[in-house]
């Protein structure tokens, strides 16, 4: 059975899938002052994704040019949404096995730094650290749609009862 903490990053990454329906590519190309493009955004969550789930669990990286250039404090930038996507669906189906994988003696475990570092950090911190980003980039991306003036957007929190209901560890 699907561990709590992976079903609930799941319901959130349809939630901002949901949240990125029907954004044009001229749309995830715009920047307002010092925020991102919603391109850039999407490049941000893959790269997040890639290291959380691929690198430092199981030494894996299937896109480096997403390491090198959506890493948090990198330069601004304005890739195409479409490449982006792309990118995040790549990284995203290659961790769905780890994730199905997971349980809570492996939640609990730390997730190791290049090296072979210890980081302090378990790999359920890292899971529970990457479903709140998304949360926030859901937000971040709703308020870019609503400055381009974009109208009937998706309300959150969607079907969490029926996608995600809350149960008890097993």
């Amino acid at each position: 059975m699907t561990h709590p903490a992976v079903e609930m990053l799941r319901f959130t990454r349809s939630e901002w899938q949901r949240g990125l329906r029907g954004v044009t590519e001229e749309d995830g190309s715009r920047h307002f002052g010092q925020m991102n493009s919603i391109g850039w955004i999407v490049g941000h969550l893959a790269w997040q994704e890639q290291r959380y789930l691929l690198i430092r669990p199981q030494g894996l990286m299937p896109r480096a040019d997403i390491q090198s250039r959506f890493t948090t404090g990198g330069p601004m930038s304005t890739p195409e949404l479409a490449e982006t996507l792309a990118a995040w669906r790549e990284i995203t189906k290659a961790s769905e096995p780890f994730l199905d994988t997971l349980t809570t003696a492996k939640l609990v475990r730390d997730l190791p730094l290049p090296k072979g570092k210890r980081s302090g950090q378990t790999q359920g911190d890292a899971i529970r650290r990457m479903t709140y980003h998304y949360w926030f980039h859901i937000g971040e991306i709703l308020a870019i749609r609503q400055v381009l003036g974009r109208r009937k957007l998706p309300e959150y929190v969607g079907a969490l009862e029926a996608k995600a209901p809350f149960r008890p560890e097993r």
